[in-house]
């Protein structure tokens, strides 16, 4: 029984707020986190809600390319 693909995959999930705020003002940074996700179970992208502390509140996070 070998697999061919992992199952599981690492993600990066991105801070949506401070990445459309980016262009307005000047941002002191974005927040990321590093999660991992089933691949058979989600297939589409994957949006969580996170706290970032650099808007200091609960945003969505969206997953985003290595």
């Amino acid at each position: 029984m070998t697999k061919s693909q992992n199952v599981r995959v690492t993600i990066i999930l991105e801070c949506i707020s401070c990445v459309q705020n980016s262009v307005n003002k000047d941002s002191r940074g974005i927040s990321r986190y590093i999660t991992q996700k089933n691949r058979h179970n989600t297939p589409s992208r994957l949006e969580l809600i996170k706290f970032c502390p650099y808007c200091s509140k609960h945003t969505t996070h969206g997953e985003i390319k290595k």
